[in-house]
């Protein structure tokens, strides 16, 4: 979590992770009755890994990469 927080910049954390936090945060509490916080939380964090990953596959798919701008 460390490594998260020092090596992104505030606007990286705030449209790259802040979403897919926020989504996995409100999954999380409004889906997950485990009745054991560990379970909860390993959840939550699968759920946000998940969310991140996604995100990331999807921001790949659609964003042209400026060497494909050229041809």
């Amino acid at each position: 979590m460390y490594d998260l927080i020092s090596r992104l910049t505030i606007k990286q954390l705030m449209t790259e992770q802040l979403p897919s936090f926020l989504v996995a945060f409100t999954l999380a509490e409004l889906f997950y009755k485990f009745h054991s916080f560990m379970l909860e939380t390993c959840a939550f964090l699968i759920t946000w890994y998940a969310l991140g990953a996604l995100q990331a596959k999807l921001k790949t798919a659609f964003i042209q990469k400026p060497a494909e701008l050229d041809k």
